[in-house]
């Protein structure tokens, strides 16, 4: 066995999958920020809100003002830099840490795919993309046709887990048995030409695209990895990705997904592709006769490779981490986060707080649009942490006003997936003495119903 694995990490293949993936994923990332920006997000996630809820042990991350848009300016530059093969090293270190640094700013912009892009970022740190068609080809003069097969395998791998992941948690009653929430999403896309006001809302229809996408996330890998099956393979992730763009807004996760899957093909496809760009930008042409080509090898191997294997281990675990708690997932959502259960449910409520002073029996209820946007009021109301956190945060600010002593209390209900809304938080217990921990919260009220499933 151990023959086998010294026999695969000594592997070489050509460079030219994970220079193309390089390309493609920063120039990705580059036109995301670009969007971010130009939509005015920025200012109306991150600049205009009065208080940002903060992801457990990182709730020193926060907005930095009107210096919050250099963050922006760095991640893009970096993103362009990264696309380039420009300083590459320090480029993806920089894009990790300002792309993750944003994503940490605010949890209620919380998405699988800002998650996906900081662990891929993580990821790419440690491979060798700029090894072929780069500029620092250029600047050291030396470029590599060939790296180590496992560079290429460990994007294969992360690309392969998030489909995987994402297919076995749409094995849900809720979502197979009945075609939730997507029997709640789908009509309201009677706008869409043609499909609108017939397909989008036959209950038929709602039921396949529910089966057909479970199958679709646990295959895809698979198909995409068998030679045969590997070009339908890639027609089906672009017609699954476009689909999906035209029905919800997904921002540029699809496109991402889509170029990220070119890497399963083989080296030729990627030479083409090279070729193309090269037609397209004969200015930074790589001339043969000033470079000199070399394999490349680490000079740390062992390490890297160490390094990768914690973190696939990590990955691997991480979504089952709700095993770890009690009830229902998607009621509790303890283990929800980072686990790509991706679209799998529709929560709306509300919660109305209470400040009570036990001292004089006096109490008043909060304006919470005094507080909050209504983003953010949405997204409070359904989610057990986010309410804690709001519940001090009121604290702090009715004590600096001289409301003392207080608790506070919250009357909530929570509908989850077209069910009548129940009641979500136990209304008596007094939020300013729970804390945030990943012990599991009590004070959230059983779910009266079942969702079997992984």
């Amino acid at each position: 066995m151990l023959n086998r694995f010294t026999v695969y990490f000594n592997q070489q293949t050509s460079a030219a999958p994970l220079s193309v993936f390089r390309i493609g994923f920063g120039l990705m990332m580059l036109i995301s920020i670009i969007r971010f920006w130009s939509y005015g997000w920025i200012e109306k996630l991150y600049l205009d809100p009065k208080f940002h809820f903060s992801y457990y042990g990182f709730e020193w991350v926060k907005p930095i003002g009107d210096w919050t848009y250099l963050i922006f300016i760095i991640c893009g530059l970096s993103a362009l830099f990264v696309a380039l093969g420009l300083k590459y090293r320090l480029s993806i270190i920089l894009f990790f840490l300002s792309f993750t640094y944003i994503e940490f700013m605010d949890k209620t912009t919380y998405l699988n795919h800002y998650y996906f892009i900081s662990i891929l970022s993580f990821l790419m740190i440690f491979l060798p993309a700029n090894a072929y068609y780069s500029i620092d080809n250029l600047i050291r003069k030396k470029q590599y046709l060939l790296i180590p097969r496992w560079t290429i395998d460990s994007i294969k791998l992360l690309l392969g887990m998030v489909y995987f992941y994402a297919g076995l948690a749409k094995i849900n009653s809720d979502w197979l048995f009945k075609a939730m929430p997507l029997k709640i999403w789908l009509p309201s896309k009677y706008d869409l030409p043609f499909i609108g006001e017939n397909l989008m809302q036959q209950s038929w229809f709602h039921y396949a695209m529910s089966w057909s996408g479970m199958f679709y996330d646990l295959l895809i890998p698979f198909l995409l990895l068998y030679k045969r099956t590997r070009l339908f393979a890639f027609v089906l992730v672009v017609f699954f990705h476009a689909f999906t763009r035209v029905l919800f807004p997904i921002g540029m996760f699809p496109y991402v997904m889509i170029v990220g899957s070119l890497i399963f093909f083989d080296a030729k496809v990627h030479y083409k592709i090279i070729g193309v760009l090269r037609n397209l930008f004969k200015q930074f042409n790589i001339k043969s006769k000033s470079i000199v080509t070399q394999t490349f090898s680490y000079h740390y191997q062992k390490q890297v490779v160490t390094v990768l294997a914690v973190f696939f281990i990590i990955q691997l675990l991480m979504p089952f981490r709700y095993a770890l708690y009690p009830s229902e997932l998607f009621w509790r959502e303890e283990g929800y986060r980072f686990s790509w259960r991706v679209m799998l449910m529709e929560k709306r409520g509300y919660a109305y707080f209470k400040v009570v002073n036990p001292e004089k029996g006096t109490s008043f209820y909060v304006d919470n649009s005094d507080f909050l946007t209504s983003f953010q009021e949405k997204q409070m109301s359904t989610q057990p942490d986010f309410i804690l956190e709001y519940a001090h945060y009121l604290a702090e600010q009715f004590k600096a006003q001289g409301h003392e002593p207080i608790e506070i209390y919250v009357e909530s209900f929570v509908a989850l997936n077209g069910r009548r809304s129940q009641p979500y938080i136990d209304p008596d217990v007094d939020l300013l003495k729970q804390y945030e921990s990943f012990k599991p919260k009590p004070w959230i009220l059983p779910f009266k119903d079942e969702i079997k499933g992984l």
